[in-house]
């Protein structure tokens, strides 16, 4: 019997990224990430490097000579220039190969590519990224949203103090190198207002600290302080739920000490932890792909008219009628 195999191409910010997928495996995957000279991303800059660089991706991924039956793409949430450059190369592929045209949420398929690629059925999601912060999990047809972030994401967070320090975009790994060589721990703000979080005051006190103490110190304590809101909200929608696992996805859930935080939470309730391959927790053209194929194996395909972007797209206006 034939595998189905779906094209993606991912491309709501920073990463550029495309792959072919099937069920059995990630058969090809190109990638070529914006990376600003300075500061964060500017949303004009990312968009014209997509509109630079994706025809040769996509030219590297059709050399491989590997069949697809879609193409699928990142219809949001993100920026919105770069969604239309992506979105415009999904569609003229999609009609010059007829084939089916999947729009797919950006936030859905860091899910989807997490529970296919650890074997998790149906967990409670902490995903955190960029511009996201959310603990979701599957209630009613849906992926409900538990809690958020009330200002910005954990990601735009650690990377708005990581240049406040000087570091290069993203600023992330770099501060979690940094922390590893922190001792001692400083008094931040702890924003929990029930399922929900703030982290622009705890930036602001970060920021505030590094004038008194040592930047490793700082970085340490800015981790511990977020990752412990974090885990609490996580844990709390865990009890809410009574679910037995938990998944982790997004960008800034590649940290190390993140991680840990979860799994020591996890097996103190009982529950499994999982975290697929660092591969698929950044922003990648497999998730777009597999959550593409899954919705077109559920008919949940577009006609051209109405493939326009959602900038604003929320992972609970999606319905999975997989689970």
């Amino acid at each position: 019997m034939k595998i189905q195999k779906v094209l993606g191409i991912e491309g709501t910010a920073w990463s550029l990224s495309a792959a072919i997928v099937g069920h059995d495996q990630v058969y090809a995957e190109v990638s070529h990430p914006y990376v600003p000279e300075s500061g964060g991303i500017h949303p004009m800059a990312a968009a014209q490097h997509h509109a630079n660089h994706i025809g040769p991706i996509i030219r590297e991924l059709l050399d491989r000579g590997i069949g697809f039956d879609g193409v699928a793409f990142s219809q949001g949430p993100g920026l919105g220039p770069c969604l239309r450059t992506v979105a415009t190369a999904a569609r003229a592929l999609a009609l010059a190969y007829d084939v089916p045209l999947m729009g797919v949420n950006h936030c859905v398929a860091h899910i989807e590519v997490g529970r296919w690629q650890t074997g998790c059925h149906d967990p409670v999601v902490l995903y955190v990224s960029g511009a996201n912060s959310q603990v979701i999990a599957f209630r009613r047809g849906r992926y409900r949203v538990f809690g958020e972030t009330l200002d910005i994401g954990i990601g735009n967070a650690l990377d708005k103090f990581g240049r406040h320090l000087g570091l290069q975009h993203p600023g992330g790994p770099k501060i979690e190198a940094l922390a590893r060589e922190g001792k001692n721990y400083i008094k931040m703000p702890y924003v929990v207002k029930g399922m929900d979080l703030s982290f622009s005051g705890l930036m602001s006190a970060a920021k505030e600290a590094i004038e008194k103490h040592p930047v490793q110190d700082v970085c340490f304590s800015l981790q511990e302080n977020a990752f412990a809101m974090l885990v609490e909200v996580t844990e709390r929608a865990l009890a809410h739920t009574s679910k037995e696992e938990v998944l982790v996805g997004g960008g800034v859930a590649a940290n190390s000490r993140l991680q840990a935080m979860l799994d020591a939470m996890c097996r103190g309730r009982g529950a499994k932890f999982y975290a697929p391959p660092r591969r698929f927790l950044g922003d990648n053209g497999s998730m777009i792909a597999y959550t593409g194929l899954i919705q077109m194996e559920h008919g949940m395909t577009l006609g051209i008219p109405d493939s326009a972007v959602l900038p604003n797209f929320r992972v609970d206006d999606v319905v999975i009628p997989w689970l």
